[in-house]
């Protein structure tokens, strides 16, 4: 859908002062500082803090959760265990709404500050496993195996939450197997989707298994969501959720993308066997007592951005139509898009969420982000374009930047400092190429998660 903006004497401004002669470098160092604060704004915009807050209140130990209510005193005990990238956040927010009377188990992958009373913290690995995740695993199995009826568990769950808490479902297969299989998966080009589908059927608490060790229990989830909105149970292999995978669907990912050949043999024998094991379902009586909410989504990101894009003049559009798509067919479509729809307006912003796919034959320093945006620079050369891609977690891939911005001058910067753009695109090494321009984008962990963000303007 296009937005159209209210005419603003910034508007108007601008649309008289571009002459024939103006300052081409100028204008791209404006728009190059314009999309990144667009992707700040909507960070901001779509915080933790601000979605407890409409979500989550507690008044004489009565909690609302969005549209259920629970009488606290009533629970013989209240375990909170929170899960993923934005797991120490989630449990800040939650206490700032309903008060620290609150006790459980945080696994996160980055540092979760300084220990919080009632919480057992543990460091889990992303994006594959670590000692430290498959003692979170095991810590959150045995306290909820000691759950019945007068208990009440509230999973906390965010993206990431696949590689941080695991324990194989078979103890055949070791750490470095897991590992192995993790890295099989990340570099295989499949969605998230497929990729936990898989991660599911081969783990003890993935697919609805943290809930049915809870089975006893009333359950609630909280879901700051990086998966499609459609399939909320991906959201960190779904621990708390029925699963909507099965055992065949992982039969013919491993064949589709030729995994068994990556897989480790621990894993590659339980697919020669045909002996996963299935998750539980919708219809399965664990769920009986169970509740789910999505706090946030990708699509507050993109609804924060695209507010103030509209606020900066720019018509706006949003598109999401190349979610899960390769890198470089997403970005000669979205390019494509942007240059049809300046025909017709003059500042325009086009929006796009949701993940890329990159399948890395090599190894250099990157991520999925500046992989699609080191793909525009040389398809936008010598336009008023600009293409920003980022990460909403601040991480990309094993760099440690979470994305970079592009425009019509960076082919013309890079051969001046002698870097060639399809070299470091072939290499899956699109840092070096970006920290050298200084067009990185740096945040460092943001303590959320919540897709990425594809930021077009053409002026």
């Amino acid at each position: 859908m296009l937005d159209r903006p209210p005419t603003t004497l910034a508007r108007i401004i601008f649309s008289m002062s571009r002459p024939a002669g103006v300052d081409r470098e100028r204008l791209a160092v404006d728009m190059r500082v314009t999309a990144r604060q667009l992707f700040e704004q909507a960070l901001a915009e779509a915080s933790i803090d601000r979605a407890f807050q409409r979500h989550i209140d507690c008044e004489r130990r009565v909690m609302r959760v969005c549209e259920d209510l629970y009488q606290l005193d009533s629970y013989s005990r209240v375990l909170v265990i929170a899960l993923g990238k934005a797991a120490t956040g989630m449990v800040n927010s939650l206490e700032m709404q309903a008060g620290k009377r609150f006790e459980g188990i945080i696994a996160t992958s980055v540092d979760p500050g300084p220990q919080l009373p009632g919480f057992r913290c543990f460091h889990g690995g992303h994006p594959t496993p670590n000692d430290d995740s498959v003692l979170a695993a095991a810590a959150m199995l045995k306290s909820l195996f000691a759950l019945d009826s007068s208990c009440l568990v509230i999973f906390l769950l965010s993206g990431g939450g696949s590689s941080i808490a695991e324990k194989p479902i078979n103890d055949e297969i070791s750490l470095s197997d897991l590992i192995a299989t993790y890295r099989a998966l990340v570099l295989s080009g499949a969605p998230i989707g497929e990729i936990n589908t898989i991660r599911k059927h081969l783990s003890a608490i993935k697919g609805g298994r943290l809930a049915k060790a809870a089975s006893g229990a009333w359950q609630v989830s909280l879901l700051v969501s990086d998966v499609p909105d459609n399939t909320p149970d991906a959201l960190a292999s779904g621990p708390s959720m029925p699963d909507s995978t099965t055992i065949e669907d992982c039969y013919a990912i491993a064949q589709k993308y030729d995994l068994l050949r990556q897989f480790p043999a621990s894993v590659r024998e339980l697919f020669d066997r045909r002996a996963l094991e299935e998750t539980p379902k919708p219809d399965d009586p664990t769920f009986h007592r169970s509740r789910w909410w999505t706090l946030l989504s990708n699509q507050a990101l993109l609804e924060a951005c695209k507010t103030h894009a509209v606020k900066q003049g720019f018509r706006v559009e949003v598109d999401n139509s190349c979610d899960d798509w390769d890198y470089a067919r997403a970005s000669e479509h979205l390019v494509n898009r942007i240059r049809e729809l300046r025909k017709d307006f003059e500042r325009v912003c086009l929006i796009s969420g949701g993940e890329v796919t990159v399948k890395v034959c090599k190894g250099g320093i990157g991520g999925r982000n500046q992989q699609f945006a080191l793909s525009c620079v040389e398809k936008i050369a010598g336009e008023n374009m600009t293409v920003l891609s980022a990460g909403s977690d601040g991480i990309d891939g094993d760099s440690p930047a979470t994305g970079a911005v592009v425009d019509g001058t960076t082919l013309a910067r890079a051969q001046a400092k002698s870097l060639s753009p399809a070299d470091h695109l072939k290499a899956f090494n699109a840092y070096p190429f970006f920290e050298a321009l200084g067009d990185a984008i740096v945040t460092g962990p943001t303590g959320n998660n919540l897709r990425d963000l594809r930021i077009l303007l053409a002026y």
